[in-house]
């Protein structure tokens, strides 16, 4: 079912949300002068142009900054916040590289403070603060953001009331209406022309539309820093279309695991019906003649940052002080933020039936739990903490002692030395989240096991396989947090884990996390954005699409829509004229369920027929009975059926088979092999032809259809390897035919026929939709030597044909025109009434 969508962005308008939402102020128009390239002007204002320096734009939910108001004067005063990823990741660009910021502060500005806060952040650290009103930033950040995007994105349905928020549309207008402020306050900074903008987080996922919507060829790319659900989570979002379309302005989208990414290219399957495909390595999705490329590459961590805490003198005091508080314990080490979906409870239930099911361990094993602030407030907050405390006190009361508690619960703010303090001496990680986007915990432990002094450089992990970080750590223990005696298994193996082995896993993890670090992901995300975007200037592009559905349609320069105006008069001049018509998708649109061609269709298809100067042929896949049976009144129309395997030059005329019926036997070796996959894949169907057999999966799972039909092409390939046929893969079939039959074939030997009988022609045409009509474009092209050749596709996508028209009420259109023009009683008012459009 289509999800409700906004026709005009207007409609979401912050008028209708009754918010005070401030204009924001640009500094000079920016004039327009080819869509997506904007003229330069002449500005003064350093902040505004970039020079000759490269320059990244990093747009974030909040500003990588520290904040505090001076007591004494009540200024605010900003430093920046070095253990942000944010400020982080602009290690992976050149020292030579400009770095600005976009994003909200952390704290609220009162209007009269707004102009030189902003003035200060820019001059002094390039940052761009994005003044969202109170009221707005509200339904925004803690409404939709964390009531709505957040669980449904870590897999939580509001099913009922009490499990989680239902969609609320006013909470969706206020995301919009920031995504809105926040593309404001990049398009007063940015050079479309020489600039890169990379978005981030599930914060902005609409933003792109806004910017591609105004610089047609900005350079975007998106990184997703919290998982993407499975389509069958995604798909209950009223807003899952101008979500993915949001995205789908970018040029490149990332993700910190495969499974993120598979999850999103099967939505974009079924709900956009758009196809990926692997070009070189890269997976890419063809949108409107863009290619947007995928990018899977988890974040790492900052190493230095991370080794000059361990060189602290009060981390190594820390060491030293916990060293001694534990002796002869062994100690388990967990840190998670306080909330439902970290696991914290899962892995506290673990641990005790670890001490129930191994009384020997009693006394020596210690788990560590330091538990951050949690990020967001509510009910289900408070019952994850109230929960977590439950099982503390039971597992302390039942196996602890005077001089031993099992679990040391620190629930308070812990600076980042005391933590790695925790991570030296930890035998043991467990991350047990349920659902996470990535978790950096374990890398950090590695980290510090590797640099700490005096103990052994080694380390065992416990981490949950539903944690981004978990497919990169291929030397840990992966378990399934809800299977508790699993994870309590888990949890012993590792502390009694052989030393050999916990060094050889400790060594292959360190080698990763050292090797792939923040600047390395920075600078690879980069480095694909650069060339995702690299051929922006090598194509026409144009916008369509009102409101958040708008997209840009990106063609090659040479590609142009079909004025009828142009063909009508090229039309009129010629003497003999050759016409070749696919009929599905280009007469009959594909999604009709009626294939019978319109009462108007045929009159036109007649009146170009009867006139003496054209030669007009249907080309179709389609057997010979049903176009016989639907084009019977079109006496004069020449008929091409299953690809050119039958042909008819008029109704009158017999059928000619192109090759003879003995060299069709191998239909009795491919028919039971794809029966094999009817039965296997519902939805599925075989249609048989005279010359060859067509698999249908248009109305199987998307996914599955699409699998079953790799593994198809694959088997019929096998079994007709010394057969004279041909298998081919298009859109939603799997087509088994005789060789050297094509369209391109057939356009060619009718070419031909009438250049024998002295009637070559000067004018030809030749209008199809799909795969098999790119044969005769190319067939035509290089047999005919007139100038007046019209290859003309149906949709505005890549093709060898040099023109296109939008859809099969176009084409009926344009023949319309030809009739006009053919028809000798049309002088004083046309028989087919037409309009045309303009040249777009």
């Amino acid at each position: 079912m289509a999800s409700k969508s906004f026709a005009n962005i207007l409609d979401l308008a912050p008028d209708n949300l009754q918010l005070d939402i401030p204009h924001t102020p640009r500094t000079l128009p920016r004039v327009m002068t080819l869509p997506g390239v904007i003229n330069g002007y002449d500005g003064d204002s350093d902040s505004i142009s970039s020079g000759c320096r490269e320059r990244k734009i990093i747009v974030t939910n909040t500003l990588p900054l520290h904040i505090q108001r001076d007591p004494d004067t009540l200024k605010l005063t900003f430093s920046f916040d070095e253990d942000s990823l944010y400020w982080q990741l602009k290690d992976g660009f050149s020292p030579e590289t400009e770095v600005v910021y976009v994003g909200s502060l952390k704290v609220e500005v009162d209007a009269s403070e707004q102009e030189e806060v902003s003035q200060k952040l820019l001059e002094e650290f390039n940052c761009v603060p994005t003044f969202l009103p109170h009221d707005l930033h509200k339904k925004f950040y803690a409404g939709f953001c964390k009531q709505q995007l957040w669980p449904l994105f870590h897999y939580m349905l509001p099913i009922c009331p009490d499990h989680a928020d239902r969609f609320d549309r006013l909470l969706w207008q206020a995301y919009v209406s920031a995504n809105k402020i926040f593309a404001d306050k990049v398009m007063e900074v940015a050079d479309p022309d020489d600039d890169y903008i990379w978005v981030h987080d599930y914060h902005l996922m609409i933003l792109p539309t806004f910017l591609r919507k105004r610089y047609n060829r900005v350079k975007l790319g998106f990184f997703l820093h919290s998982p993407f659900p499975s389509s069958e989570i995604y798909r209950t979002l009223p807003v899952r279309d101008e979500i993915l379309k949001g995205l789908l302005n970018c040029d490149l989208i990332g993700f910190h695991t495969f499974d993120y990414a598979r999850h999103f290219l099967s939505c974009c399957s079924r709900m956009m019906g758009l196809d990926y495909e692997s070009k070189r390595g890269h997976i890419g999705l063809d949108y409107f003649g863009r290619t947007v490329y995928i990018k899977i590459l988890p974040v790492g961590i900052h190493m230095g940052r991370l080794e000059s805490v361990l060189n602290l003198p009060i981390t190594a005091s820390k060491v030293k002080e916990i060293s001694q508080r534990f002796k002869g314990k062994k100690l388990i080490v967990g840190v998670d933020d306080m909330d439902i979906f970290k696991g914290i409870s899962l892995k506290l239930l673990a641990f005790e039936y670890l001490l129930q099911m191994n009384p020997a361990e009693q006394g020596n094993l210690v788990l560590i739990q330091i538990v951050n602030p949690a990020r967001s407030t509510g009910k289900d907050v408070e019952e994850a903490k109230r929960e977590t405390y439950l099982i503390v006190n039971r597992i302390n009361e039942t196996y602890g002692s005077p001089d031993y508690k099992p679990v040391v619960l620190i629930d308070r703010p812990v600076a980042r030395y005391e933590k790695s303090a925790y991570y030296s001496l930890a035998d043991c990680c467990i991350v047990n989240a349920v659902r996470d986007g990535m978790n950096l915990v374990p890398y950090k432990y590695i980290v510090c096991r590797q640099h700490s002094p005096d103990i052994d450089k080694s380390s065992m992990l416990v981490v949950s396989e539903f944690v981004g970080c978990s497919p990169s750590l291929s030397g840990a223990i992966r378990v399934n947090p809800w299977d508790i005696e699993s994870v309590a298994g888990a949890i012993s193996s590792a502390i009694t884990m052989k030393d050999s082995e916990k060094k050889l896993r400790h060594e292959k993890h360190y080698k990763y996390v050292s090797s792939h670090d923040v600047a390395y992901w920075a600078r690879s995300f980069m480095q694909d954005l650069e060339r995702a975007s690299k051929d922006h200037y090598n194509k026409r592009c144009w916008g369509i699409g009102f409101g958040l559905g708008f997209r840009v349609v990106s063609l090659s320069p040479s590609f142009r829509k079909l004025s009828p105006n142009y063909i009508v008069s090229a039309y009129k001049k010629s003497n003999r004229r050759a016409i070749f018509l696919d009929y599905d998708g280009t007469l009959v649109p594909q999604s009709s369920i009626v294939k019978s061609p319109s009462e108007e269709l045929v009159s036109i298809l007649s009146t170009l027929c009867s006139d003496p100067k054209n030669t007009v042929f249907i080309v179709s896949g389609r057997g010979r009975s049903s176009l016989s049976e639907w084009l019977a009144p079109c006496e004069k129309l020449g008929l091409a059926a299953e690809h050119g395997y039958f042909t008819r030059w008029s109704g009158s005329s017999e059928w000619e088979s192109s090759i003879p019926a003995t060299d069709l036997e191998w239909k009795e070796i491919a028919e039971p092999v794809m029966r094999l996959y009817t039965e296997a894949t519902d939805g599925s169907s075989i249609e048989v032809k005279e010359s060859g057999l067509v698999w249908h999966h248009q109305d199987a799972d998307p996914d599955f259809g699409s699998c079953q039909a790799k593994e198809l092409l694959v088997h019929l390939e096998n079994v007709l390897a010394n057969e004279p046929a041909v298998v081919k893969r298009g859109k939603h079939i799997v087509e088994v035919k005789p060789q050297g039959v094509t369209k391109g074939l057939v356009a060619e030997k009718i070419l031909s026929r009438m250049v024998e009988k002295g009637e070559g022609p000067d004018f030809v045409t030749c209008i199809g939709d799909d795969r098999s009509d790119e044969d005769m474009f190319e067939s035509i092209r290089n047999t005919v030597s007139s100038q007046e050749i019209f290859a003309c596709t149906v949709g505005r996508k890549p093709s060898k044909a040099k023109y296109y028209l939008d859809d099969t009420a176009d084409v009926i259109k344009l023949l319309g025109g030809l009739a006009n023009a053919s028809d000798p009683d049309a002088g004083k008012s046309a028989r087919f009434q037409v309009t045309f459009d303009t040249i777009f």
